[in-house]
């Protein structure tokens, strides 16, 4: 296949999934790892896609559901200054949710010391804390999906109501304020706002890149959320609109 056709294909490809990676991409036309990298640097300086370890995505598209293991490597030091400023307001004895976001799983590895439980609903949260000693680990049970490594479906919602938590953290695709808290997936939102309807305190934990967008399903409204969590600052709009609603902002510069 000529590199031209080949990169085509890779933009059908990527404008389908969202998210392409390194190695299905080599095993699909047959080429080196080198060669690929190279038609995805090449896409991206087109402006087409961004680059990550080990693959590529695109941010476009209200059903965006970016493939987790391409997430992980985007925007992590942003998610590790958020997932630091959530560890100050977890106690010992505390019962918490963690969803299925990367900054969820940011979060999970740095829960050493805490004698805390955990509820979750991500293979990639319970893989990091089932060694963890001081940690009640409680698995939502359900379908795997495997774009997100995470139990979805009747079952997960069902088994979620029977669990209350002190805090929840949970993240989304997209935040607007005209049409609130949105996921890319239905069944992740309908997990997120179980947790968040079944949680004392909930934190909203997102990166800067997620504001002033819209996803395909919605997860709740800024009346279950108690404080946003962001990476950056925000512009005085959302200051005064999260006041109005009596969320509080915290910004991790």
């Amino acid at each position: 296949m000529l590199p031209i056709a080949r990169k085509n294909k890779i933009k059908e490809m990527i404008l389908e999934k969202k998210s392409v990676t390194v190695s299905e991409l080599t095993s699909i036309f047959q080429v080196t790892e080198e060669t690929i990298r190279r038609d995805l640097k090449q896409l991206e300086d087109e402006g087409f896609l961004n680059r990550t370890y080990g693959g590529a995505y695109i941010s476009e598209g209200v059903q965006n559901d970016v493939d987790v293991t391409i997430r992980e490597f985007v925007h992590v030091e942003g998610k590790r200054k958020i997932a630091s400023k959530c560890l100050s307001y977890i106690k010992n004895g505390d019962s918490i949710f963690l969803d299925a976001s990367t900054t969820s799983l940011v979060i999970a590895s740095m829960l050493k010391e805490l004698k805390i439980t955990v509820v979750t609903n991500s293979i990639k949260v319970v893989s990091t804390l089932m060694d963890n000693p001081n940690i009640r680990l409680v698995i939502i049970g359900g379908t795997l999906a495997h774009s997100s490594l995470s139990n979805l479906g009747r079952n997960a919602e069902y088994n979620m109501k029977y669990y209350f938590f002190d805090t929840a953290f949970i993240s989304c695709r997209s935040i607007s304020m005209q049409h609130g808290i949105t996921d890319s997936n239905e069944q992740q939102a309908g997990i997120r706002k179980l947790a968040a309807e079944h949680a004392n305190n909930v934190f909203l934990v997102a990166d800067y890149t997620k504001f002033d967008k819209t996803s395909f399903a919605s997860i709740c409204g800024f009346d279950l959320i108690d404080t946003v969590v962001i990476d950056e600052k925000l512009n005085d709009d959302w200051h005064t609109f999260l006041q109005d609603h009596n969320v509080s902002l915290i910004e991790c510069e």
